[in-house]
């Protein structure tokens, strides 16, 4: 039974990745910044408290989870505030890079004891955040939030290599949530499905990868 970290679990794709990983028999450790009562009585350990737009949060979950190896770190905290040029805010556009970007980050640093030879880091962003597969344009804050997010995929892929630990940025597709106002073409359990599967996929052989939930790999 392996040890899954799942933040940003109160809801959508993170409740869902949660409740499926604990169906089949994992260890499950979900993050949620305020108390949820999703998870509530699901046999999931719950770690509140955990905002990863500061250095408190990660650090929380890290003592929570002193002595412990962890297997598998899904980093799925994110927000999502539609904009134009016109309508671009400057301070959300920077909350957007705290959350989306830097959260990942500040996530593994704070948990790196806790990784060793064989983890899995899976980084949950978009397609949105590819240069190559921008088509559409709009949404600033949140694509340049997702691409940073990328970069640090692929940075941690090869900063993390020489001690066994493999790490690829995903896309859940375009998924019915609370973020997305209910658009979307698939629902959070099929969605969660597709990004353990692409965890359950990940090595060493396919580490620094961009993978779509459905299992195809995506430009960045």
């Amino acid at each position: 039974m392996a040890l899954w970290v799942v933040v940003g679990a109160s809801r959508g794709i993170g409740l869902e990745m949660a409740r499926q990983l604990h169906e089949r028999g994992e260890q499950v450790v979900a993050t949620t910044r305020q108390p949820a009562t999703a998870l509530a009585n699901t046999g999931v350990e719950v770690v509140d408290g955990v905002d990863v737009a500061g250095d408190d949060g990660p650090a929380r979950l890290a003592e929570a989870l002193r002595g412990r190896r962890v297997d598998a770190l899904l980093c799925n905290a994110g927000i999502l505030r539609s904009d134009t040029l016109a309508t671009l805010d400057f301070d959300s556009a920077l909350q957007h890079y705290q959350i989306n970007a830097l959260g990942p980050l500040r996530v593994v640093r704070a948990l790196l004891d806790n990784l060793g030879e064989g983890s899995r880091i899976g980084i949950i962003t978009s397609r949105v955040g590819s240069l190559s597969d921008n088509a559409s344009g709009g949404n600033y804050a949140y694509r340049m939030s997702k691409a940073a997010a990328n970069m640090a995929a692929k940075n941690l892929s090869i900063e993390l290599a020489p001690r066994g630990i493999a790490v690829a940025a995903l896309h859940p597709g375009y998924v019915r949530t609370d973020m997305t106002q209910g658009r979307g073409n698939i629902t959070a359990d099929v969605a969660a499905r597709g990004l353990i599967m692409r965890m359950d996929a990940l090595n060493m052989d396919n580490t620094g990868s961009f993978w779509h939930a459905e299992g195809y790999e995506l430009p960045w």
